[in-house]
């Protein structure tokens, strides 16, 4: 049961609700709002065998009247399907003239010849038909809207409030991010990594779960890394991180490394430790600590900048109060 319960609370429920009021509201609008109707159609929206039988009935128009314009006109009507229309009747004339549907035919193939090809269908000239063109505007809603939600959701995230003008964990985190001094590679005789990422986790983010793309300069992409929550203590709220899990993904590498950072108190026990061995390397956390990740193109340093533990009824060195990650990426 608290699997399912902190499976939901992870679930992006705002872009989710945002979504389905979305794909709502794209019905509401196309049924009933503003629903599309088709007015003064041409034939070309007919069914195969509905094409063929208009164009039998053009080419019986065409042996009393003799206009090649409204000949034409016919023909254009029927759009791409036209041809095919026609090499049904030539194949199977039924009652009809073979003489007059070959001189129909001929006709229709000269003017084209004359006017540069097939015509189109008036309504789709411009390459799109009214549902296409109705189709478009519906995908771009969605999509508008589900951009909306993602960006809803981020400031929601970033800038939420709990009570009026309280800051949040989240802001606190990034502030501090900020803040933190990057180390400067290039002044200990390494290369400077392709990426660099300062990364806070603080007591009271229940969602913490941070991920980076990793692109070359030239935009292309390699892979993605990230930390998130891991393991936890205790009960109650907030949430007593005692593990965090470190992961580097790169495409080049059918499995992705995976390291678990876990409190003093948490290495320390057994029982722990088989719960979370499965999910990769277990490591304990000390402050300016170094764990490395690799993969087959990739390295990952993670760095311990800055660690306090919590204080409370739990054990001691049990769970986080606040922790600063550096992770830094090279190519391998």
């Amino acid at each position: 049961m608290q699997f399912v319960v902190a499976l939901i609370k992870k679930l992006p429920l705002v872009q989710i609700g945002l979504f389905i009021a979305g794909f709502l509201i794209g019905l509401l609008w196309a049924y009933k709002i503003d629903p599309i109707e088709f007015v003064d159609a041409t034939p070309a929206y007919l069914r195969a065998d509905l094409q063929e039988d208009y164009l039998r009935m053009a080419i019986d128009s065409f042996r009393l009247n003799q206009s090649p314009d409204l000949a034409l006109q016919r023909w254009q009507n029927l759009g791409v399907g036209a041809q095919q229309a026609y090499l049904n009747i030539q194949a199977n004339p039924g009652n009809q003239d073979p003489n007059v549907v070959k001189s129909f035919g001929d006709m229709i193939t000269n003017i084209l010849a004359t006017t540069g090809g097939q015509p189109t269908n008036p309504d789709s000239a411009n390459g799109q038909s009214p549902l296409m063109r109705t189709a478009l505007i519906g995908i771009a809603l969605i999509l508008v809207l589900g951009v909306l939600a993602v960006g809803a959701m981020y400031l929601f995230r970033l800038f939420g409030k709990r009570g009026s003008g309280e800051v949040t964990k989240v802001m606190q985190a990034a502030e501090i991010s900020r803040s933190a001094t990057k180390t400067n590679f290039s002044e200990l005789g390494l290369a400077q990594p392709i990426t660099q990422t300062m990364t806070t986790y603080l007591l009271g983010d229940d969602l913490y779960d941070e991920s980076f793309s990793i692109d070359t300069s030239a935009g292309e992409f390699m892979g993605e890394y990230g930390v998130g929550v891991s393991d936890v203590i205790g009960v109650g709220d907030p949430k007593k991180v005692s593990a965090l899990e470190i992961w580097l993904f790169d495409k080049n590498d059918i499995k992705t490394a995976t390291k678990v950072l876990m409190s003093q108190h948490a290495f320390s026990d057994l029982g722990i430790r088989s719960r979370l061995e499965p999910k990769g390397e277990l490591v304990q956390v000390e402050p300016q600590a170094q764990i490395l990740l690799e993969t087959a193109t990739l390295q990952l340093l993670a760095t311990v900048v800055d660690l306090e533990y919590g204080k409370g009824p739990l054990p001691d060195n049990s769970y986080f109060e606040r922790i600063t990650l550096e992770l830094a990426i090279w190519p391998k």
